[in-house]
C-alpha cells in the first residue's frame, strides 16, 4: 500500500503542476505574441515531457532499469494519442478534427517518422545489426537531427500559414505579467522534475513486488503517470478555449519523447540502450505509428459526425488500437 500511495502522490503532484504549466504557457503565448500552436508544440510539450525525461535518465543511471525508460518513452506516445479521444469527447462545439488547424498534419506525420524509426532501430539492435558510436547507438544522433529539422520545418510552415490556424483573442490576462508567467512556469516545471525523479524507483519496486515485467510497468503504469501533465494541460487548454495549443502539446510531446530515448541512450553506459531491452517495445512503437497515421487521416478528412458516445470514427479507431496494445502488454507482462 505504501508503494501505491507514493505512486498516487507522484501522480497528484504532476497533474497539479501540469495545470499551471498550461495556464502560464497560455499567458506566455499571449504576452510574447507567439501562436498557441507554437507554444504548445515547443514550450508546453517539453515541459510536460519532463517527467519522461527525468524518469528515463534516472531509470538508466541510478535505478538500472532500461526497460522502464524505453517503456515510458514509447508508452507515452501511445498514451498521448489516446488523450485525443478524451479531447474529442470534451470539445462539444464541433468535432475535434473539423476544428483543428491544418498545421497539425505536419506535426503528426513528422512524429510518425520518428516513432517508426525508433521501432525500426529497436528491432535492428535486438538483432545485433545496428552500428554504434562507443556505447551510443548510431540512431541516437540521427533522432536528434531529425527532431531539430522537424522543428525548423514546422516553424517555417507556421510562418507561411500563420493566419490559417492561429487562435486570435483579446487580452485575457491583463493582471499577469510575462515575468510572472515565466516564474510560475519554471516553478511548475521544477515540481514535475521532482516527482519524475522519484518515479523509476517506485516503478522498479512495484515490478518486483507484483511480479510484473519492467517493460509492462514502464509501458502502461509509468507512461500513464508521467503523461499526467499532458492530461492536465489538455483539459485546461480546452477550458480556456486554446484547442490548437492542446493538440500541439500532445503531438509535440510525441516528438520530444523520441528525443528522450536518444538522451537515455547517451546516459546508459552498458552499450546501445535499445539492444538491452525487451523486443515487446517494438509493438508499442508500431501501435503509436498506426495511431498517428489515423490521426493524420482525421485532420485531412475532417469528420463532421459523432458515432458512439460522442466520438468520431477516428477516435473510436484510436480507442481500439490503444485497448489492443494494452491487452497484449498485459497478457505478456
Amino acid at each position: 500500500m505504501v508503494l501505491w500511495l507514493e505512486l498516487m502522490c507522484c501522480l497528484l503532484v504532476i497533474a497539479y503542476a501540469g495545470y499551471f504549466l498550461s495556464r502560464y504557457g497560455d499567458v506566455i503565448a499571449e504576452k510574447s505574441g507567439l501562436s498557441a500552436s507554437w507554444v504548445g508544440l515547443i514550450l508546453l510539450s517539453v515541459a510536460t515531457s519532463l517527467p519522461e525525461l527525468v524518469t528515463g535518465v534516472s531509470a538508466v543511471t541510478f535505478a538500472d532499469a532500461p526497460d522502464i525508460a524505453v517503456g515510458d518513452a514509447l508508452g507515452s506516445t501511445v498514451f498521448n494519442l489516446a488523450i485525443l479521444i478524451v479531447l474529442d469527447a470534451l470539445y462539444r462545439r464541433e468535432t475535434l478534427y473539423s476544428r483543428a488547424g491544418q498545421g497539425h498534419v505536419l506535426s503528426v506525420m513528422l512524429g510518425t517518422i520518428l516513432i517508426a524509426f525508433a521501432g525500426f532501430s529497436l528491432l535492428l539492435d535486438r538483432a545485433g545489426m545496428s552500428p554504434a558510436l562507443g556505447h551510443v547507438g548510431l540512431y541516437s544522433p540521427l533522432i536528434v537531427v531529425v527532431y531539430l529539422v522537424s522543428m525548423r520545418a514546422i516553424y517555417s510552415y507556421e510562418q507561411r500559414t500563420l493566419a490559417e490556424y492561429t487562435e486570435v483573442s483579446a487580452d485575457r490576462y491583463p493582471d499577469v505579467t510575462l515575468r510572472t508567467a515565466v516564474r510560475g512556469y519554471a516553478l511548475a516545471a521544477l515540481a514535475v522534475v521532482a516527482a519524475g525523479s522519484w518515479l523509476p524507483y517506485l516503478a522498479k519496486d512495484l515490478s518486483v513486488m507484483m511480479g510484473w515485467e519492467q517493460s509492462f510497468v514502464g509501458t502502461l503504469l509509468v507512461a500513464g503517470v508521467t503523461s499526467a501533465p499532458e492530461i492536465a494541460v489538455t483539459i485546461s487548454a480546452v477550458r480556456i478555449g486554446a484547442l490548437d495549443m492542446a493538440i500541439a502539446n500532445l503531438l509535440g510531446s510525441n516528438l520530444f519523447d523520441i528525443v528522450i530515448l536518444a538522451l537515455d541512450d547517451i546516459c546508459y553506459t552498458h552499450g546501445p540502450l535499445l539492444a538491452h531491452v525487451s523486443s515487446s517495445h517494438a509493438l508499442t512503437a508500431f501501435t503509436a505509428v498506426m495511431m498517428s497515421a489515423l490521426v493524420a487521416v482525421g485532420f485531412v478528412f475532417r469528420p463532421q459526425k459523432r458515432i458512439v458516445l460522442g466520438l468520431t470514427w477516428v477516435s473510436l479507431g484510436l480507442f481500439m488500437l490503444y485497448v489492443l496494445n494494452t491487452w497484449i502488454h498485459f497478457s505478456h507482462g
